[in-house]
């Protein structure tokens, strides 16, 4: 396949999964993907990841865990690739598998649930759509900290469920994809610093903070693009500025680009002390001038922003199709 219709089928998954999302009549029948990889992920947990063992033993493991992760997404990928060149209007069939794998509808309507349950149902319907998309107490929520989660969820996972998976696809087409999913969703189950998953998800965290390192650069700059549409040249810059200023004060070598970037676009303080697991977390303000009572209506905007940059980064990779 010629490096157009690599794009040219990068930008029909993009529509594809615009249109369809995540249909859940289908994956009602099949297992999803990445649900697949996930029950792989806790068979790994459960067989090898022992409370009895040493830190060494369990960073061990958890590295032979990922290797073997890795290697079978990286061959499902090779297999997948030759099965769909094998096929006539291969680019297709290529940009479904794509398609199945971005997240960039599906993000939408689980953030917009989110202002809807705060608009017609209340908080309490609003921390259960919140809790679906955060791993944060949702209990501890107040009004704007519910708002807050939500617009954080759809900065980081705008560069974790769709810009990242396009940058490795492009990089190394259906085997790049399939590696970066299984350890993206590898890092979201044993990636966290419990006492359990500090030491065996030590590599899958540190592998993901690499292969999203391009991604959440890349998405921050969409942001500030999608923001100057959405509210002017003002809010791009004060979204460049916040990022210069607080990308490096998250937690996440690579949340806080996208993160930083929607905080100055709104005007809005993100991060910030939470609790995870009924634990505290002091983690500093990104944007602590920013306006910190937020609204369903903060997360309507972010939404704009989210939908400005989207089309952004479509109309450019239907250039790149045009360039090359």
């Amino acid at each position: 396949m010629s490096v157009s219709f690599h794009f040219i089928t990068l930008l029909v998954a993009l529509l594809l999964d615009a249109i369809m999302g995540d249909p859940d009549w289908l994956w009602r029948k099949l297992p999803h993907p990445v649900v697949v990889m996930g029950k792989l992920i806790d068979w790994l947990d459960q067989g090898f990841n022992k409370s009895t063992q040493s830190r060494n033993e369990r960073q061990k493991k958890g590295l032979l865990a990922l290797l073997f992760l890795v290697s079978l997404a990286a061959f499902t990928g090779v297999v997948l690739q030759w099965l769909v060149n094998s096929l006539a209007f291969t680019w297709v069939f290529e940009a479904i598998v794509v398609a199945i794998f971005l997240s960039a509808r599906s993000l939408y309507d689980h953030v917009a649930r989110v202002a809807g349950s705060l608009e017609t149902s209340g908080l309490p319907q609003a921390r259960i759509a919140v809790s679906q998309i955060v791993g944060r107490d949702p209990k501890m929520l107040d009004r704007s900290g519910v708002c807050r989660a939500a617009i954080e969820s759809l900065a980081e996972n705008f560069s974790d469920g769709v810009v990242a998976p396009v940058v490795w696809y492009l990089v190394a087409g259906l085997p790049g994809l399939m590696v970066y999913k299984a350890v993206n969703t590898a890092d979201s189950m044993i990636g966290h610093k419990t006492g359990r998953h500090r030491d065996f998800g030590r590599a899958a965290a540190r592998l993901d903070d690499f292969l999203n390192l391009p991604a959440s650069r890349l998405t921050a700059l969409l942001c500030v693009l999608g923001a100057g549409v959405h509210n002017g040249a003002a809010s791009s810059l004060r979204a460049v500025s916040v990022i210069r200023r607080d990308a490096g004060k998250h937690r996440s070598p690579n949340a806080g680009w996208p993160e930083a970037a929607m905080a100055g676009a709104l005007n809005i303080a993100l991060s910030g002390p939470r609790s995870y697991h009924g634990k505290p977390s002091n983690d500093e303000w990104v944007n602590e001038a920013g306006r910190r009572h937020l609204t369903q209506g903060d997360i309507r905007a972010g939404l704009s922003i989210y939908t400005a940059s989207l089309l952004i980064f479509a109309g450019l990779v239907g250039v790149l199709a045009i360039v090359f």
